[in-house]
């Protein structure tokens, strides 16, 4: 018995967090904690939220992300303040606290504004993910679906697959266009690529009759040049998809109407650079 005693009080008295190994010990045990409440976390608000009849994954990432930074924080807190060299160091470093806060505030203006803005859009909810915006950007007006909203950006999928990466401050402060669930959908671009000694006119024409046939007239947003170059033209047929329409489907059957529309109006011609479609 005596000796039961003796070894626990040699283990007690190696783990102790004035020890390496025990704060090292405390450490790990701080750190799974905080792993396993994050974990308890997104389950329960995606139970919380289910049970509501929807999930409103906006909603859902923002609590997720700012839940887990306030678990960390928190952990971060009770291990320095369980260590008493950390407490000597916090308070050796708490003269300098208002002096650090003020430079690291103007260091970082840009990233806390990213950061209220986040909040803003969380609470107003001016877009969510999956919604179609029309943005200003560099290279022009962006069209794109909202893939992720971070505590610092906004992340759109172009049609075409290109990210676009707005800060949150930008996002919430610029017009931006919601074209999601509105008559508006986002275009469907089809790339006719034909010769340079082409009739433009007439592939523009037949571009536009197997749109037209294919779809609702309205839906047909016109044939637009927008290439030319020593090797050819090319030109953009645009639609909008109908509500709920396959964009890939449609794509795919405007393609082989194209290619079938091209032949019967002599356009595919045998020896001359002959069209392609995509």
């Amino acid at each position: 018995m005596n000796d039961l005693e003796l070894g626990a009080e040699k283990l007690l008295a190696i783990l102790k967090p004035d020890t390496v190994i025990g704060a090292s010990a405390y450490l790990l045990v701080f750190v799974v904690a905080a792993l396993l409440l994050t974990r308890l976390l997104r389950a329960g608000l995606h139970t919380a939220m289910t049970r509501q009849g929807h999930v409103d994954r906006t909603t859902l990432s923002f609590l997720q992300q700012v839940g887990s930074a306030a678990i960390w924080v928190v952990m971060l807190i009770l291990y320095a303040h369980l260590i008493p060299l950390l407490r000597a160091m916090g308070t050796a470093l708490l003269a300098g606290a208002s002096v650090a806060s003020v430079v690291i505030g103007l260091a970082a203006q840009s990233t806390l504004g990213n950061l209220v803005a986040g909040v803003a859009i969380t609470l107003y909810r001016p877009f969510r993910l999956g919604d179609t915006l029309q943005v200003s950007a560099p290279t022009g007006t962006e069209v794109g679906t909202v893939e992720m909203i971070s505590l610092g950006y906004t992340t759109l999928r172009t049609p075409d697959g290109r990210l676009v990466v707005l800060p949150n401050s930008l996002a919430a402060s610029q017009v931006a266009l919601n074209l999601h669930g509105g008559l508006t959908a986002t275009p469907l671009a089809l790339m006719i690529r034909v010769s340079r000694e082409a009739d433009l006119e007439s592939a523009r024409a037949a571009a536009l009759a197997t749109a037209r046939e294919a779809l609702d007239p309205a839906c047909v947003l016109g044939c637009f040049l927008t290439r030319m170059d020593a090797d050819g033209t090319t030109l953009e047929l645009r639609v909008r998809p109908p509500a709920g329409a396959d964009r890939d489907t449609l794509r795919s059957q405007l393609i082989a109407a194209l290619a079938r529309q091209f032949a019967e109006r002599g356009l595919d011609v045998e020896g001359a650079r002959r069209p392609s479609f995509s």
